[in-house]
């Protein structure tokens, strides 16, 4: 299955596997690189040291390329950015950022960047910056998102027709079908995360990967714009939220309802009711927990099954 994007990452297949808070730590990014995906190791919620430690066990356990997801949001991003050049890491996704403020320093230390965007806007902005490819990612998708709720099966079109750079795709893709439709459209490969929350090696809480398994069409809604957009499934928090926004509220009501280490609780620690639950729609197509080898290989045989099926059309 070789294109542009199993060609700039040294992979079998088009597939990365997405770098998520609370849910990507190195064993998930080892599986998934040695299911012949690209795995990544999710940045955000780790301290520059906890980072490390992920980074080095990661290198362990797979002989295959793997990389790190980095939103550009935290103080101490020089640290991390640092850490990854020091540990010998080629392949560094960014998003929630400027992709001219590190594109350039990560290439000129030999490391392949891909930028994560929501639009036609910053797709021009990521390929302007020099980066290696984008992740165009929908409004189906879960945790932060994009605040013009532009859905998958738009915007790859769009942002096929204005960029040259190779595209993967995310937000609402969970199968092989997913997978072929939006290589239709015109990505080169795809990313996927809430499948891979419903994985053996998923860092998740087990309670978190149940109500994910559990979840059906309209349990997730995209919330707290004001801050940053991000899909939660409907709980206590949520709920909270929503009776907040009845009164006007400030930023600052907001920030202060939210607190701090919500997506902590949530995803990591099991706390259900006061827990930010990040996820994506297409969690409604999630039924049950799998090693990521065999998430994997269920992908490729119904892509695999899908082409023929629209071949018959």
């Amino acid at each position: 299955m070789a294109n542009r994007i199993t060609t700039l990452f040294g992979i079998k297949y088009p597939i990365i596997q997405a770098g998520m808070v609370w849910n990507s730590g190195w064993q998930l990014a080892s599986a998934s690189s040695n299911s012949g995906i690209l795995g990544l190791i999710g940045a955000g919620s780790m301290y520059p040291d906890v980072l490390r430690e992920h980074i080095q066990k990661c290198k362990k356990a797979t002989h295959k390329p793997f990389g790190v997801n980095v939103p550009m949001l935290y103080p101490n991003i020089q640290e991390i950015m640092d850490i990854i050049v020091e540990e010998g890491v080629k392949i560094v996704f960014t998003s929630a950022g400027n992709p001219k403020t590190w594109t350039a320093w990560l290439k000129e230390r030999g490391i392949t960047v891909v930028h994560v965007v929501s639009s036609v806007k910053f797709a021009l902005k990521a390929q302007e910056a020099g980066v290696d490819a984008i992740v165009a990612e929908g409004f189906e998708a879960g945790g932060h998102n994009g605040r013009d709720e532009t859905t998958t099966l738009t915007l790859i079109p769009m942002v096929k027709e204005q960029i040259q750079i190779p595209i993967v795709a995310a937000g609402g893709i969970a199968t092989g079908s997913g997978m072929l439709a939006t290589m239709i459209l015109g990505a080169d490969g795809v990313q996927i995360g809430s499948r891979f929350v419903a994985s053996n090696e998923s860092s998740a809480h087990q309670d978190f990967k149940k109500v994910v398994v559990d979840a059906k069409e309209g349990d997730t809604q995209l919330t707290l714009k004001e801050l940053a957009p991000v899909r939660l499934i409907k709980n206590k928090f949520y709920n909270q939220v929503q009776d907040l926004y009845k009164t006007a509220p400030t930023v600052e009501q907001l920030k202060a309802l939210l607190g701090r280490a919500r997506a902590k609780r949530g995803m990591f620690e099991g706390d259900l009711e006061e827990g930010e639950l990040e996820i994506g729609q297409i969690a409604g197509l999630i039924h049950d927990i799998k090693p990521v080898a065999t998430i994997v290989q269920d992908i490729i045989m119904a892509f695999e099954m899908a082409k023929k099926n629209v071949s018959n059309l």
